[in-house]
């Protein structure tokens, strides 16, 4: 399994939002680090960005996928991609 660490701006938004909402999105987020083919089919890297998007509802996920998993940005489908 690899390590996550979360950004100080994932971590604001994730205190902002419903707290089953986050639960949901960490759960999935520490699901794709224990085992990245289980989350493959929400998994995807975005043109003209790195990193790599994980869709969990209407959240995305923005994060660089290296020894460590790093979490940049949890956002809003329509603002996740300014």
């Amino acid at each position: 399994m690899k390590s996550v660490v979360y950004q100080p701006q994932a971590v604001k938004a994730l205190r902002r939002m419903p707290r089953n909402t986050a639960w949901r999105i960490r759960d999935k987020i520490n699901a794709y680090a224990a085992d990245p083919a289980s989350q493959a089919n929400n998994v995807k890297a975005p043109k003209g960005r790195d990193g790599v998007r994980l869709r969990v509802g209407d959240w995305r996920v923005i994060m660089r996928d290296a020894e460590v998993l790093d979490i940049l940005r949890i956002a809003p489908r329509g603002e996740a991609y300014e």
